[in-house]
């Protein structure tokens, strides 16, 4: 896989990330009692759609050179940047068997896209 697909790729994990982190703001400020046009303003909520539809389509225009089955494995980091960021940013606990399942994560991206 070439630098740039790597970069791209990378690039393109990193916004599904904070696509979740944003979906998670969208969902502290869901309105109450539930109103489709309330929803339909959410900035949260409308800025996650907008992140993930420019994830996809770079993520498209990833594949167009890199291999799914090397390009793929990197998404797993995806795994372990939204648990830290999500630790970092809103405070959730972050357990051992997280951070483990992380280090595995990691050795795993590593094992999967190796030559």
């Amino acid at each position: 896989m070439k630098a740039l697909d790597v970069v791209l790729t990378l690039a393109c994990v990193l916004g599904i990330a904070a696509g979740q982190l944003l979906f998670k703001r969208a969902a502290e400020t869901w309105p109450s009692p539930f109103s489709v046009f309330a929803l339909a303003r959410n900035p949260w909520l409308l800025t996650a759609l907008t992140v993930y539809a420019v994830a996809t389509l770079g993520w498209i225009y990833v594949l167009r050179s890199a291999p799914l089955s090397v390009a793929y494995p990197l998404f797993a980091l995806a795994f372990l940047i939204v648990p830290l960021l999500s630790w970092w940013l809103f405070g959730d606990v972050m357990r051992w068997n997280q951070w483990l399942g992380g280090a595995i994560i990691i050795v795993g991206v590593w094992v999967a896209t190796a030559r």
